[in-house]
């Protein structure tokens, strides 16, 4: 075996072209992966092929140019934009004499970089041992077989085995922690359902602009790079929208054609942000020309995290790259918010973001008058337990003028509790 190399700075990039367009890939989304991760392309090689090879993914003649290419630029690492099979890796090393690299683990890569949290860097891991428990057998060639023999008895365990066995009792303890953080999550979830406290997603493509957003809107100070994967770790911040009250904003990793299923199983709890939300804010770079095939893989991810009922409320960002283009809410014909179009870089059209959501979510709050008399104190705490007292006003003849607002679903238990009773306090605005 040749000396494997630890890092790669230096890469030729391959991407073959399938006439299956669900197996294509992007060549500039490489380059900007690989620019991510740090990593110096050297050149782009592209082919063409009707299915991939079963040996070498790529064909013979193909393969043998790309070693060429590695062995005149001195190149440390091969970069392919697909995702290779264990074996394919092995068998393109050996003709490259160079570590070769899929798409899943220059991603897998990135996402080890960007982790900054203790939860975000026991997700990597896991998904990282997931992804090389396929491939260890490569390191470990010269102790594929177990020797007999006086004198060459070993211990009954390979060394490939002993690996293994260690990689399962590292993946069931990293799992044991992750549980731990997902019913902690669960319980400040549950926390805010109880208070009836929205919950506000930022999704979408990676280097959409979700992070400036979040920090445009929070004043937080999240890191927000022009680079995919900047955020992997969720953070959540509380707003204030008006007639409607706080709310809980997450700002959530962002997503990719083709996410490797090892990410999706091990962001579990961080995905949960997203399918637990009252209302998803689709973040779109609305310059990227790629932007219609962005949004139908975010909803395809969507959809494999089983989101894709929750309801969306599209951000066109980056308007500011655009020649007259203007902030403005698109309406659906029932006259609810679908669109914001704004700059969270330059801020333009943030405020009317503000106003979309008000109007989203206080859709779903109730305002009404009541006139209680002195007698229903127990009932008027109630409602100053539930933190949707507006105003409050002493009558003349003893009884309590109440403006509440709060949402629906409260509203219909306090009506099951207190029945025609509650009703016949309601009065007309004057």
């Amino acid at each position: 075996m040749f000396d494997r190399y630890e890092g790669g700075e230096q890469a030729i990039l391959v991407n073959v072209d399938f006439p299956n367009e669900s197996a294509r890939e992007d060549v500039e989304e490489l380059a900007l992966l690989v620019s991510s991760a740090g990593v110096e392309a050297l050149e782009v090689v592209s082919t063409s092929r009707r299915a991939p090879d079963a040996k070498l993914f790529i064909g013979t003649g193909k393969a043998e140019e790309i070693a060429a290419l590695v062995k005149a630029h001195e190149a440390d690492i091969v970069i392919f934009n697909h995702a290779l099979s264990p074996s394919q890796e092995r068998n393109l090393e050996k003709v490259f004499q160079c570590r070769v690299l899929d798409r899943t683990g220059l991603i897998l890569d990135i996402f080890a970089q960007r982790a900054r949290t203790h939860e975000g860097k026991l997700q990597v891991e896991l998904a990282q041992l997931r992804h090389i428990s396929t491939r260890l057998i490569r390191g470990w060639t010269h102790l594929e077989r177990q020797k007999g023999g006086i004198g060459l008895r070993g211990p009954g365990e390979t060394q490939l085995e002993t690996d293994r066995r260690l990689l399962r009792a590292r993946i069931k303890a990293i799992l044991a922690r992750l549980d731990k953080v997902a019913k902690q999550r669960e319980q400040g979830r549950r926390a805010r359902m109880r208070a009836e406290i929205p919950t506000l997603a930022l999704v979408g493509y990676t280097n959409a602009g979700k992070s400036t957003l979040f920090n445009r809107i929070t004043n937080a100070d999240v890191y927000a790079e022009d680079q995919l994967f900047a955020t992997l770790d969720p953070t959540l911040r509380k707003i204030d929208l008006k007639d409607v009250g706080p709310a809980v904003l997450a700002d959530t990793v962002g997503f990719i054609r083709h996410l490797p299923h090892d990410l999706v199983a091990a962001f579990k709890a961080t995905l949960q942000e997203t399918r637990d939300a009252d209302l998803l804010l689709h973040v779109m770079d609305i310059s990227d020309e790629r932007q219609a095939d962005n949004q139908r893989q975010v909803d395809a991810v969507l959809a494999e995290i089983e989101a894709s009922e929750t309801p969306q409320l599209l951000v066109c960002n980056k308007i500011d790259r655009l020649e007259q283009q203007n902030p403005r809410i698109d309406y659906d014909d029932a006259g609810v918010p679908q669109r914001v179009w704004l700059s969270a870089q330059t801020g333009v059209g943030v405020d009317l973001l503000f106003q979309a959501l008000s109007e989203r979510l206080s859709k779903q709050m109730m305002r009404e008058h009541l006139r209680l008399p002195p007698q229903e104190g127990k009932l008027r705490s109630q409602l100053y337990a539930l933190d949707c007292v507006q105003s409050e006003q002493i009558l003349d003849n003893g009884d309590m003028l109440v403006s509440v607002n709060m949402p629906a679903v409260e509203w219909q238990k306090l009506l099951k509790v207190h029945g025609n009773k509650l009703a016949s306090f309601v009065v007309e605005q004057e």
